[in-house]
Formats: C-alpha cells, sequence, structure tokens
C-alpha cells in the first residue's frame, strides 16, 4: 500500500494518470458542482475544462495520509470549490487591506 505523508509522495500521485482520470469522473459524476455549496442550498459550478484548473478541487473525505488505502475510492471523493475546499482544511489567506483615506495623501 502506498503512503502519502511526504511532500514527493502526495506530488507523485497527484500528477499520476490514474488520479487525474478518476478526478475528470468524480467532476463528472458531481455535475461540476460544489458538493458543500450543495448541501448548503447553494450552488457553485464550473462547466469549464477540468484539465484547464481550475475553480473546483476534487477532495478526499478521508485524508489520503491516514486512509491511504481509500486515495482513488469514488466514494471517499467529493467536489468542492476552493473556498470550501480551503475552509475544510482551514487554509486561510488574508489580503492585506488599502487605506484610501491616508492621511499622508491630504
Amino acid at each position: 500500500m502506498e503512503e502519502y505523508k511526504t511532500q514527493e509522495q502526495k506530488l507523485k500521485f497527484y500528477k499520476s494518470k490514474e488520479w487525474k482520470a478518476i478526478r475528470v469522473r468524480v467532476l463528472k459524476r458531481d455535475n461540476y458542482e460544489c458538493q458543500e455549496c450543495k448541501r448548503n442550498g447553494l450552488v457553485y459550478t464550473d462547466a469549464h475544462d477540468p484539465e484547464k484548473h481550475k475553480r473546483l478541487d476534487v477532495d478526499h473525505i478521508k485524508e489520503i495520509y491516514t486512509h491511504p488505502e481509500l486515495a482513488l475510492e469514488m466514494e471517499n471523493l467529493q467536489t468542492l470549490c476552493i473556498p470550501c475546499h480551503n475552509k475544510k482544511h482551514k487554509r486561510f489567506f488574508f489580503r492585506k487591506k488599502i487605506n484610501n483615506w491616508d492621511d499622508e495623501k491630504w
């Protein structure tokens, strides 16, 4: 069984033909819609070419580093928009707000 604990192992997995093929199958199965948005009564869809990337991710419900045996199982995969995927993994990005009312300008 493969392990996906190091960055190199994960990168190799996400560049594999097997992952790329199942990713497209999951996107099609989920109708190119974010499943978390859908659960919350919202619609976030993206019908663009899945190879061109990317406003949608295919997410492992149970993470590959803890459940490597489920890495390519359709039942363990879901389509998420980038904001929902980041929220799930607690990845937050903040932009520095520009103050248009800076005192030095006056």
